[in-house]
């Protein structure tokens, strides 16, 4: 199985900025626990981090020739990028949103998500293990549409 794992803007700075949010574990770190955690379990993940819309957008269209799923944190494009959304939703692959912090506990700006509805869950809250959540998430759907 592979898995596309998209970061959205500012997200290589984790370890480096708003601990209280995101905690003070590196970028590097949680990229490499997400890996080997994929690994443990037969996943292949590719992960991209990209701090522009567009380029985030051309990693979900390349998603779509070569992974079974995506799991993404949009950052702050969640409240806003409508052409993410549309991307998300034209791959037609299963994907999992996930925020570290609680977003619904957060600024009111943060509390919606124009990305949400166009995936299968979202996971927030859990720090970095929500990443490793929305790895199990993702082989549960693509193991359940083969069935």
């Amino acid at each position: 199985m592979k898995v596309s794992l998209i970061h959205g803007p500012n997200l290589n700075l984790l370890g480096q900025r708003e601990a209280e949010f995101y905690g003070r574990e590196s970028f590097d770190d949680i990229n490499r626990r997400i890996k080997q955690y994929g690994q443990d379990r037969g996943i292949e993940v590719r992960i991209f981090q990209s701090n522009h819309e567009g380029e985030i957008i051309d990693a979900i269209q390349d998603a779509r020739i070569w992974a079974d799923a995506i799991v993404i944190n949009p950052a702050a494009y969640t409240h806003y990028s409508y052409a993410i959304r549309d991307a998300l939703t034209a791959a037609r692959l299963p994907a999992v949103e996930v925020h570290i912090s609680n977003i619904h506990a957060r600024e009111e700006f943060r509390r919606h998500s124009v990305i949400s509805p166009v995936v299968a869950g979202q996971i927030v809250g859990m720090g970095p293990f929500g990443y490793l959540l929305a790895l199990d998430a993702v082989q549960f759907l693509v193991e359940q549409s083969h069935r």
